[in-house]
């Protein structure tokens, strides 16, 4: 276990990881056949994909590697998409639906294998359980679940009624769950560092502290500039997520970063943590501003609640968190919360990931809304795919209609908070 650095926050994530040596930054102009900007999953999963056929290919990471959402989420891996088959159906029509079920557990099944293939020790566990925070939530899970077995053939799943939550744990307030065995869980920053172990392996070169300032299509290649160097390469992967900015503006409105808050608590005794969570599963309720939940290997609580969407963080995060955690278990108000944190993401309008391809050199995915363990992983590797070739789930995916957010990235905060206050005043009151 190593302390935490000052370049990393100060998170349960940083303090329980082996970090990686810390990687030069880019001086001077190199070339290579590809250059990723952000060394993310996104970004790593793209890289290692790459490498693993024969390409050169150099990662700009403006911090440390997993700096970003990939070291700092609640490390759920779910099942499906963001939005749920009703919405897919409805938008897109039922045979994409079905593709874009499949996508979903293929990208389960791919941080899996690459965990298992790459020896990557990331506590990765099975199972998650989404609660009914409101009555009306418990009907729609029903639906959802009988709609999965009969419609996508997807057995995993099975429903437990309010009188019999308790087998599930002590959370409190709840209504009815869904309990999914094809999801799984892990320490997020072990399995990010883990992919940068892996990539690097194969000859991609990670470059820290390399902010890229400015990338400059050029005909049928790009140049990517950061403070002390450039690369110059046939193609660009852009997996800034919630950090793009002003790096590549043709795609800026189609996100809009969110911050979100996440705690720890100090280990658990057995019996308290056996109470809090007997199936050892991750854990989530239904309300539009989500609490996610679930227990590390040295048995603290790692709760997930609350958003902001300014660019200030709380000026105690423990105490932003704490009232939705207590919320949830009671029996945990004197519990210390030894560790706080919190991060950026990038949310999109209908909350499906934007997936595209611009000038024929830049791919770019981002705006995985709170799915980003699995769908973050896919992206990497689909946009690997169709640049070495071509890929019928990459174009599915960029086909997909991204709605921007009005006013575009200087006035679209105003009217997401005002949206957001919609929703979370519909939490407090149901619906």
């Amino acid at each position: 276990m190593t302390l935490t650095t000052p370049e990393y926050p100060d998170s349960w994530y940083c303090a329980s990881s082996e970090l990686l040596p810390e990687q030069n930054s880019l001086q001077g102009d190199v070339k290579a056949d590809i250059c990723v900007i952000g060394a993310g999953y996104t970004g790593l999963s793209a890289a290692l994909h790459l490498a693993k056929s024969g390409k050169r290919v150099v990662v700009l990471e403006a911090e440390r590697v997993g700096w970003g959402a990939s070291g700092r989420n609640g490390g759920h891996v779910g099942t499906g998409q963001r939005a749920d088959q009703f919405a897919l159906e409805k938008w897109y029509g039922k045979e994409t639906a079905k593709e874009l079920w499949r996508l979903g557990l293929e990208a389960v099944d791919l941080v899996e294998s690459l965990v298992n293939e790459n020896g990557i020790e990331c506590e990765l566990g099975k199972g998650n359980i989404h609660y009914a925070a409101k009555p009306a939530h418990a009907h729609e899970l029903r639906e959802e679940i009988e709609h999965l077995e009969t419609a996508y053939d997807y057995q995993q799943l099975r429903g437990v009624e309010k009188a019999d939550l308790a087998s599930l744990g002590s959370a409190q307030g709840f209504h009815y769950a869904m309990v999914d065995e094809g999801a799984r869980h892990l320490h997020p920053l072990k399995y990010c560092l883990g992919l940068a172990r892996a990539a690097m392996a194969v000859g991609v070169t990670v470059y820290e502290h390399s902010r890229a300032k400015k990338l400059d299509v050029q005909g049928d290649h790009a140049v990517v500039e950061t403070p002390s160097g450039a690369v110059r390469a046939d193609r660009v992967v852009l997996a800034c997520n919630g950090y793009l900015e002003k790096l590549y503006s043709p795609i800026a409105s189609n996100i809009m970063p969110i911050n979100n808050f996440i705690v720890a608590t100090e280990p658990l005794s057995e019996e308290l943590a056996r109470q809090i969570n007997p199936l050892k599963a991750s854990l989530s309720d239904s309300l539009f501003v989500i609490n996610y939940w679930k227990l590390s290997d040295d048995r603290r609580l790692i709760f997930g609640g609350g958003e902001t969407y300014s660019d200030k963080f709380p000026s105690s995060i423990t105490d932003f968190v704490r009232p939705y955690l207590l919320g949830v278990y009671p029996e945990l108000a004197k519990t210390p919360l030894e560790f706080g944190w919190g991060g950026t993401l990038a949310i999109t309008r209908n909350r499906m990931p934007d997936m595209g391809v611009h000038q024929g050199v830049v791919y770019y995915a981002q705006g995985f809304s709170g799915h980003g363990v699995p769908t973050a992983t896919m992206a990497g590797k689909l946009m690997a795919l169709s640049i070495l070739d071509s890929c019928e789930d990459f174009d599915l995916m960029a086909g997909l209609k991204t709605r921007s957010f009005p006013g575009g990235p200087l006035l679209r905060r105003p009217s997401l908070v005002a949206g957001m206050l919609f929703y979370s005043l519909l939490d407090k009151l149901g619906r």
